[in-house]
């Protein structure tokens, strides 16, 4: 099956909203073995979207449709894909009695109600979160129309429990996805020591470039799920075996998912003792759920005057060497553990810029420190060509810091090869 994304609303070409509806979608289409094409962006604008519909319907079995089903005037998606189905719209029972339950005792003006209304022969998608249903518009010579919601609260809901049992009837074979993560290796390195692996046709591999890390892509397609997997697995060691211990990780969220399961699992505490980074460091991890278990404590000492009275770094080794110095950044991530009481503490100071720097101390250099009851080990982020901005700075300097404790977690060598 061949599918094409049309995701609708002026404010995505504007810029206004990310559109990540096209990657929802397209993550469950993959999962269903069916071929994504293209995915298009059009504005509020019935014509256009008439336009871009009618030339999927030429080339694609499947078109899947995002955004413009509220109830005010610019939402014109239902109406369009009606009339180039040539299916008018007629009110749904079932919808209408789900939006009456919805506003309960509020009042249902008329502009809510055309919520209900669905074109001729539809399959209804009920809305768990949102007013709108979504719903399957047969467009003939078995192709199909899938009119979804644009918000993603209503979205993913309605992908898991209509979209993907509606697909499943007409979906043959499966395509099972991995991503090793990996960090301290850039894009064209790594692609030189897999370039063997990544000829093959099924399964695939191919190197992502991301912000501050890269990953390895292998895919694999198959009748079924568990077969898919099977394939794709042998290729996924094969990539692993030949970055080493770059990688971190294979389908988890970042550094952070891989660090923090290991400390709760071993019962250690992680004090942090951050910088220019401002707190990302500490916001990283408690993003993750039970970071209270092994996370109690973390400082942003921005000020010199706070790196004293916070962590007892001595105001004569700030004279003496400055705030961006490996003696600072030892200094704040062993006090962080000893003041306390945790088993490892982790220290960052830097200069983020775009201002600030020095020829001795140029913008983006960054030392990170991480302290343990055997002593402290010391990174050095040191800035590389081209300036990339102060939040890339910051974001790899995090990264640096999980990093440190993930290899010190799992036994690694303390820097990348």
């Amino acid at each position: 099956m061949k599918a094409e994304i049309i995701s609708v609303g002026t404010e995505l070409l504007l810029g206004h909203t990310i559109n990540t509806d096209a990657a929802h979608v397209a993550r469950e289409l993959s999962a269903l073995g069916v071929d994504l094409l293209h995915v298009h962006v059009v504005g509020d604008n019935a014509g256009r979207l008439e336009a871009v519909l009618r030339e999927a319907l030429t080339r694609s079995d499947l078109v899947i449709t995002t955004g413009g089903l509220g109830p005010t005037d610019d939402d014109l998606t239902k109406e369009t894909v009606a009339r180039v189905a040539g299916a008018p719209l007629e009110e749904d029972a079932d919808s209408l009695e789900r939006l009456k339950e919805y506003f309960g005792s509020r009042p249902m003006g008329a502009n809510q109600r055309k919520q209900a209304f669905l074109p001729r022969g539809a399959v209804a998608f009920p809305n768990a979160v949102g007013t709108a249903p979504g719903c399957a518009v047969p467009a003939g010579d078995g192709k199909f129309v899938l009119l979804l919601p644009g918000p993603p609260s209503e979205l993913l809901p309605m992908l898991r429990t209509g979209v993907t049992p509606f697909l499943r009837r007409y979906t043959h074979g499966a395509i099972a996805s991995f991503m090793v993560r990996t960090f301290g290796i850039g894009e064209g390195a790594a692609a030189m020591r897999i370039k063997d692996l990544t000829d093959g046709a099924n399964p695939t591999a191919a190197t992502y470039a991301t912000e501050g890390e890269m990953f390895v892509r292998v895919t694999a397609k198959a009748d079924d799920p568990a077969a898919a997997e099977a394939l794709a697995a042998p290729l996924v060691e094969a990539v692993r075996e030949r970055l080493g211990d770059v990688v971190y990780g294979v389908n988890v969220a970042g550094l952070e998912s891989v660090v923090l399961p290991e400390l709760i699992r071993r019962g250690l505490t992680l004090t942090t003792a951050e910088s220019c980074t401002g707190g990302l460091l500490a916001k990283r991890i408690t993003d993750r759920p039970g970071a209270s278990a092994v996370f109690g404590t973390g400082l942003v000492t921005y000020a010199n005057e706070a790196k004293t009275r916070l962590l007892g770094v001595p105001e004569d080794m700030l004279r003496a060497h400055g705030a961006v110095s490996p003696e600072v950044a030892r200094c704040m991530a062993e006090n962080a553990r000893t003041r306390y009481n945790s088993d490892f503490g982790l220290g960052i100071t830097g200069i983020a810029g775009p201002d600030g720097g020095t020829p001795e101390k140029p913008v983006g250099l960054v030392y990170i420190a991480l302290s343990a009851v055997d002593g402290v080990r010391l990174r050095v982020m040191r800035p590389q060509g081209r300036y990339l901005g102060r939040d890339w700075t910051r974001n790899r300097a995090a990264s640096h810091a999980l990093d440190l404790l993930r290899r010190y977690l799992f036994g690694l060598p303390m820097n990348p090869d």
